[in-house]
């Protein structure tokens, strides 16, 4: 099975913690060469250290909540380059309940999600078509299959980007480009410990640590996932091995949903 990434050059979203952070360095340790993206620079230059030694690989510094920026500078850099692979991955918005959520909350979750990756998408597509390769990941939510409480935002923009990017699929396919998303269940990031403090301060009777506990207990495998077991789906889907897997739904939740 063919997973070598060597000659390929990857754009990783939100590459500074988390599920980004690991895909980038599976990615490089597979050969791509890699462009971080992400909106802190001292945090690029760390992990740019970490990744496997390449003249390509390089970053971008750019802040998701400013759309005009980010459409600049990706389009400076797909002038120059041509990328194979997309991993569109941004911090998910503040949880819940949705009767409770503000206008300007859907409004700033739609476009760190939906309309950023949508402008990543038209920079870099054009170059995937003509290197004949192209691979677009998107990092959303098992709520695409089953709503998560107290995530109300979260469940509708989630929702949005995996019709997105259906449709997508069905248009870039004839092109050898596949587009796919990959919904982690609950993983071990920075946001996940921010949900669990949330719950912890909103008197629900239980503390952080019990949380958590709660949150692995949802799952058959009793656990929460690592940022790498998710990072291990994305390098597969990023791969030649996945070449007629497309506009798929792929959990990566340890069996927590309830439907196929």
């Amino acid at each position: 099975m063919n997973i070598d990434l060597k000659g390929k050059h990857a754009v990783v979203c939100g590459s500074t913690q988390g599920i980004g952070r690991e895909s980038a360095l599976k990615l490089s340790k597979l050969g791509a060469s890699i462009t971080l993206v992400a909106r802190n620079e001292e945090k690029l230059k760390a992990v740019l250290k970490e990744l496997e030694p390449n003249a390509k690989n390089d970053y971008i510094v750019a802040d998701f909540s400013q759309p005009l920026e980010l459409d600049r500078k990706i389009k400076e850099w797909a002038n120059k380059n041509n990328a194979h692979i997309l991993l569109n991955n941004t911090g998910g918005p503040k949880g819940g309940p949705i009767r409770k959520a503000k206008i300007e909350e859907f409004n700033e979750a739609f476009t760190n999600h939906l309309i950023c990756n949508h402008i990543l998408v038209q920079a870099l597509y054009p170059g995937m078509k003509k290197e004949g390769y192209g691979r677009i990941i998107n990092i959303i939510s098992t709520s695409v299959k089953q709503p998560l409480d107290g995530l109300g935002v979260s469940n509708t923009i989630r929702g949005a980007v995996a019709n997105w990017s259906k449709t997508l699929a069905n248009e870039l396919g004839q092109y050898n480009i596949t587009v796919n998303n990959v919904l982690p269940g609950a993983t071990n990031t920075v946001r996940l410990q921010s949900i669990a403090e949330n719950k912890a301060a909103q008197s629900t009777g239980l503390n952080y640590e019990e949380i958590l506990g709660s949150m692995a207990a949802q799952s058959p495998m009793k656990r929460i996932a690592q940022p790498e077991e998710i990072a291990n789906a994305v390098a597969f889907l990023a791969s030649p091995a996945a070449s007629y897997i497309n506009g798929i739904n792929v959990p990566v939740d340890g069996g927590r949903t309830k439907s196929l």
